[in-house]
């Protein structure tokens, strides 16, 4: 997925990052929702005009307008009189005579130079620092920080990713890495094979989801309900699911390819009633978590944290529970008879 900043024509301020799916009016009808204008057309920061989707890149910055012509928001007042590809004219005092030059000329003739440490973006700043005015610096630094424009954390709705997911063809790999869905209804959506790596699901409704061999590895579930999903083939470690519920979902893929749950933070999580055949449940912690009548047939428990989990009716066939915690577990109504080499503390 190709994430853009967007700027009101000559401002480069107050900017929205947005994700771009879909068509060029798609784009144009989230910049004016977002930017709070009725956008009819989009420019690079060279002011180039884009006319289709396709050449926008990841982290671009676009300028959106009404229909106005494009204005360079790093426009200097330029001398009357003078044309060319450059808006950025300056007028230097030099010994008492004047120069006119852009600024592109005097950054990059020679990148090294003291002028053109001068008027680059934090020209000041830069030249506090070559003369190692210690006292300005600091306070340089910081309105710098605070002009620049804040950044957009909202998290995503149904909507923009529905309309995202449609725009995108179904052999494209989805990268999700990182977004932030708190709070979001993802119920009953097909989500296979995307990466959710380290994104912010916490509090989502994904109920009935299909997430097939999604990788949610250090991904925030807290709180989140994923009653019914399917997850098979699913990686998930180093999760948090602290509080999660994940009653009768389905981890166990008919091809053999294991869920890996290793490492996972499961406090309190409820799935009772999953199919959790060969699941990887290494050193994760499932204390205080609920689940009763899950088949767990071969299941690797090595290492967990099983202190005061109902595992009542559940199916531990060939299951690994070597080094695993079951201080104060519950194993009443037990399906097979749980061996005694199957845990050693």
């Amino acid at each position: 997925m190709r994430r853009v900043t967007l700027f009101l024509n000559g401002s480069p301020k107050n900017g929205k990052v947005v994700a771009v799916y879909g068509t060029l009016s798609d784009l144009l009808s989230v910049a004016s929702s977002k930017l709070g204008i009725k956008a009819t057309s989009v420019y690079n920061g060279k002011g180039g005009l884009i006319d289709d989707i396709a050449l926008i890149r990841d982290d671009d910055v676009l300028f959106v307008c009404e229909g106005e012509p494009f204005i360079d928001p790093q426009t200097d007042s330029k001398p009357e009189g003078l044309t060319g590809s450059h808006t950025d004219w300056l007028t230097l005092n030099v010994g008492g005579r004047y120069f006119t030059t852009t600024r592109s000329t005097l950054v990059n003739k020679e990148p090294d130079s003291m002028l053109a440490h001068m008027f680059k973006d934090k020209g000041v700043l830069e030249e506090a620092r070559f003369f190692g005015i210690d006292s300005l610096i600091e306070h340089l630094e910081v309105a710098i920080k605070n002009s620049q424009p804040p950044e957009d954390h909202s998290p995503i709705s149904r909507k923009e990713f529905v309309r995202f997911l449609l725009a995108t063809p179904t052999k494209s790999e989805l990268r999700c890495q990182g977004l932030n869905f708190s709070g979001a209804d993802l119920s009953r959506l097909d989500l296979r094979y995307i990466n959710f790596k380290m994104a912010n699901l916490s509090r989502c409704n994904l109920a009935h989801a299909n997430l097939c061999f999604a990788n949610l590895e250090r991904a925030d579930l807290s709180g989140s309900v994923l009653d019914c999903a399917n997850l098979q083939g699913v990686k998930m470690l180093c999760s948090n699911a602290e509080g999660a519920s994940l009653k009768q979902c389905n981890f166990e893929d008919p091809s053999g390819l294991k869920a890996n749950l290793e490492g996972a933070n499961l406090k309190g999580v409820d799935m009772e009633g999953s199919q959790m055949t060969g699941i990887n449940l290494r050193v994760a912690t499932l204390k205080n978590a609920k689940l009763k009548n899950c088949n767990l047939r071969g299941a690797t428990l090595a290492g967990t944290d099983l202190e005061n989990c109902d595992l009542s009716g559940c199916d531990l066939q060939e299951a690994n529970l070597r080094g695993s915690n079951v201080k104060g577990a519950i194993f009443e109504e037990m399906l097979t008879p749980l061996h005694m080499s199957q845990s050693v503390r």
